[in-house]
């Protein structure tokens, strides 16, 4: 890898075609970086230049561009392993996303791992695909699903947590960053935590993959999962990586062409990891462009982007915390680019429409987090998420439309 380029917001800005194009020509402001973020122009490169120089499935052919697509497939494996610190590629599956990534770790695990009256834990503030799930787990072995609260500032209650892992805890799920409040959890710690009661422990990193530098073996987690297209890259995919020695254990959570090594009527053998993992043809384009996401992420100085996306956290909170009736939702110490907030005058609905009448792009509603809004007692929230290529102006737009939307609203 190349030493990172200076970050200047400006000049990345030119890299997304949709921020210079459509954006630009309509005055768009792009706020909804936690449901997904733009596309740089190296991305769609990607894509377009598989289809239109390498196109042909992967690990089954012995022509050229058969070979040229397998040697492009599996750098990109090799890239998002290097990305994570995994020990080895063969640690990285590729999957539809975060959804599926969770999915196949809880239909997997369902089948040696969980029993009857075992503790699934997880935490209020998850995503609900990292809710339901589990309750299918519980709902097959008999397990029995716990949370970890929330406090007030939408920080985890760490003490009941601890105080929880004392139970029959079997698997920990829980978030690295809150989709919905922007919390940080203390994962590498609550890791550990869970370890010394045997548990094991599934992270989803879906809204931190694009914010904070992944360690997978510093963290210790069992498994990691998250969706290339809140990174910068497309949407349909998404990476698990998993201990070698629990993707030994788990069977394969689905059948048919590339996961097998022999298949007669009697008998199927399958193939060894990742592809045990990996039925069908996969998605060839959407792999390689996740690379290409990851290349153009670590050819910027992380820290500096780091440091832009939490002045603009810091800068959006101390502006709207001046309009009056505005509650900021979620005030933990360690928070992600994420700013939710509710206005005493009007219901988040019409609050994002009136944002939007202004084009400001928020996410309104409860965020795929209902339980833990019923938790907060609050309908859901209006949430304004940061990326690299936000900047003060675009805060400034969110707050004088939000001070608008406040006198309509009274």
């Amino acid at each position: 890898m190349s030493n990172p380029k200076p970050f200047n917001v400006d000049q990345v800005r030119r890299d997304f075609p949709l921020l210079t194009g459509r954006a630009a020509e309509d005055s768009i402001v792009y706020l909804d970086n936690a449901a997904t973020t733009q596309k740089p122009q190296v991305v769609l490169d990607s894509l377009r230049d598989y289809y239109e120089r390498h196109n042909a499935n992967v690990h089954r052919g012995l022509h050229t561009l058969s070979d040229e697509a397998t040697a492009a497939f599996e750098s990109a494996r090799a890239t998002v392993a290097n990305f994570v610190n995994a020990k080895d590629p063969k640690q990285v599956l590729w999957t539809k996303g975060t959804t599926e990534s969770i999915n196949l770790v809880g239909n997997c695990l369902s089948h040696f791992h969980i029993q009857a009256g075992d503790i699934i834990l997880i935490s209020e503030m998850e995503h609900h695909s990292n809710i339901v799930p589990w309750q299918f787990v519980a709902e097959q072995t008999g397990a029995i699903i716990s949370t970890i609260p929330v406090l007030e500032n939408g920080a985890l209650d760490t003490e009941h947590y601890e105080k929880s892992l004392k139970n029959r805890v079997r698997l920990v799920a829980l978030t690295h960053v809150s989709n919905a409040l922007g919390t940080v959890n203390p994962v590498k710690e609550m890791i550990k935590q869970a370890h010394e009661h045997n548990a094991l422990v599934v992270i989803d990193g879906a809204q931190a993959a694009a914010h904070i530098e992944i360690d997978v073996q510093d963290l210790d987690c069992d498994f990691y999962v998250f969706s290339a297209h809140k990174m910068y890259g497309p949407t349909g995919i998404g990476v698990l990586y998993g201990k070698e020695k629990l993707l030994q254990e788990m069977p394969p959570w689905q059948g048919g062409g590339e996961m097998i090594e022999s298949v007669s009527f009697e008998c199927t053998t399958y193939q060894h990891l990742p592809y045990k993992f990996e039925a069908g043809t996969p998605d060839i384009s959407g792999a390689i462009a996740t690379a290409a996401s990851i290349d153009y992420l670590e050819n910027l100085p992380r820290k500096e982007v780091s440091n832009h996306e939490h002045d603009l956290l810091k800068y959006a909170t101390s502006k709207v915390k001046q309009i009056e009736g505005l509650r900021v939702v979620g005030t933990s110490a360690d928070k992600g680019p994420i700013l939710s907030f509710l206005l005493d005058e009007g219901h988040p609905h019409d609050v994002g429409v009136l944002l939007n009448q202004q084009n400001v792009a928020v996410r309104t509603g409860h965020h795929c987090a209902m339980p833990l809004m019923e938790s907060l007692g609050i309908p859901g929230t209006v949430r304004a998420s940061f990326a690299l290529y936000n900047t003060r102006e675009d805060v400034d737009r969110l707050v004088s439309a939000i001070d608008k939307a406040s006198r309509l609203l009274r």
